[in-house]
């Protein structure tokens, strides 16, 4: 049964092209090791909501955006194989130096999704 990793991070939007240079190589890293998909997304039409929202979620600051992001694969433990690959990775482990990274990684949310409908 497919899973997806989901992911939402605000990044500021001075370094939007150096966090989808990021993205892209990273992407690379997951396909070559087995993931079905790699995609990431730019908050286009997201408002802060009054109690939930993705602005709230991830401490959106001013000059940030929402970034929404999910790798598929083909199950449960098909993503924990290559994720374990990925992280040990070196290509992976330069390029996700939090000093350097253009994403505060302290205020990401991810989490691993099993599929409940599809239609």
């Amino acid at each position: 049964m497919p899973y997806v990793d989901g992911f939402v991070v605000a990044v500021p939007k001075k370094n939007l092209d150096a966090y989808s240079r990021l993205a892209k190589k990273a992407g690379k890293i997951w396909r070559e090791y087995g993931a079905l998909d790699y995609h990431e997304w730019v908050a286009d039409d997201v408002k802060v909501g009054k109690l939930t929202s993705f602005p709230r979620a991830v401490k959106l600051k001013p000059g940030e955006t929402v970034v929404f992001s999910w790798i598929t694969y083909k199950s449960r433990a098909q993503r924990d194989k290559i994720n374990a690959k990925v992280m040990a990775d070196p290509r992976l482990a330069n390029m996700m130096d939090p000093k350097a990274a253009p994403f505060d990684g302290k205020r990401m949310i991810y989490g691993g999704f099993e599929s409940l409908v599809k239609v």
